[in-house]
């Protein structure tokens, strides 16, 4: 691991590499991402990398049973009326 991506690499290629059949984004605990952030990074947080990268623009977290699902923001699912509202309330 001499040349190690960054946050951002690291979760768009996950993104991309562990989703299954036609879905877009990866549940942050099913699909290992948790578990595989924390190896590569030596423990690091996976939860605040992720809402920080969210704050930022760079994924979308929809939050689901169990955890998270993280999107890239162009393959996201639009939002949803609860979500608007959520956000119009600084909720989301």
């Amino acid at each position: 691991m001499a040349n190690k991506l960054s946050h951002e690499e690291f979760i768009k290629q996950a993104i991309v590499k562990l989703r299954t059949g036609n879905f877009k984004g990866i549940h942050s605990v099913y699909s290992g991402f948790n578990e595989a952030f924390k190896k590569y990074f030596d423990r690091e947080d996976p939860v605040k990398v992720t809402n920080k990268l969210a704050k930022e623009g760079k994924l979308v977290i929809r939050p689901t049973k169990g955890g998270v699902v993280l999107y890239l923001p162009e393959e996201a699912p639009q939002m949803v009326r609860a979500d608007h509202a959520l956000k119009k309330m600084g909720l989301l």
